[in-house]
């Protein structure tokens, strides 16, 4: 596992800004892009969107994934780009892109972890931070983090604060697979009960922040690389 360049507090969050139409790309980031020249990419446009009849996917036990979904790409100043079809973005050459990272605490003052499921594209089976994701071109940041914790926990969240607002990072897995990441770090209480989507979380558990921080220290490996480098972003703002 290799990581790089984990800059913080260096992206302004005004540049982050939801603007009315992705540059270069042509509109809506759902749109099919023409069949012929899809099948000449192996079903994915150059813009990165695929037709919408490779995305229809259903799982086997009836459970429905997701609508399609996209990435927004931006510069190292964060000045957004573009689009990028989420299920083609990660690759060993994967995009500057926005996203989030979200800890989740409980009533009684309790973390939660999540373990990624198998099928996740990146660091599959792997315990992370409550959940992560990647704001649409048409929402806020916090208009996302609503939208993620429902689709993959079940449960609303309130008092959401930014915690490490300009976080940057990159990692390779094992396979070669890259994440690169502006990912300002967001704190939340849960509203409700845990409710797993097993297409995003295959565990959870909740835990004491300080003996998570004492685990990550411990034994980086066993956690996301996102997750260790941002335990130690967040320092005392964990644990007070």
């Amino acid at each position: 596992m290799r990581l790089t360049g984990c800059a913080r507090f260096t992206v302004d969050p005004e540049q982050l800004a939801v603007v009315d139409e992705p540059a270069d790309q042509g509109g809506d980031p759902s749109q099919a892009c023409e069949q012929a020249a899809a099948e000449r990419r192996g079903g994915v446009c150059e813009s990165g969107r695929v037709p919408d009849a490779d995305l229809q996917q259903t799982r086997r036990d009836g459970h429905v994934p997701v609508a399609p979904d996209h990435v927004v790409t931006v510069a190292d100043d964060g000045t957004r780009l573009g689009t990028f079809a989420r299920s083609a973005v990660h690759t060993t050459e994967t995009p500057l892109h926005l996203a989030f990272s979200c800890y989740v605490l409980d009533d009684a003052g309790r973390l939660l972890l999540t373990r990624r499921a198998l099928a996740k594209r990146t660091w599959p089976g792997v315990w992370t931070n409550s959940f992560c994701g990647h704001p649409r071109w048409t929402e806020s940041t916090e208009e996302s983090i609503t939208r993620h914790a429902a689709h993959e926990l079940g449960f609303a969240v309130t008092d959401l604060e930014v915690a490490v607002a300009g976080f940057r990072y990159r990692a390779v897995d094992a396979s070669g697979v890259v994440e690169n990441e502006i990912c300002p770090v967001y704190m939340a209480r849960a509203v409700g009960e845990v409710a797993p989507n097993p297409d995003e979380v295959m565990e959870h558990a909740w835990a004491e922040p300080a003996a998570v921080v004492r685990a990550v220290e411990a034994t980086p490996w066993a956690f996301s690389p996102w997750m260790v480098l941002q335990i130690s972003a967040l320092g005392d703002a964990l644990t007070d």
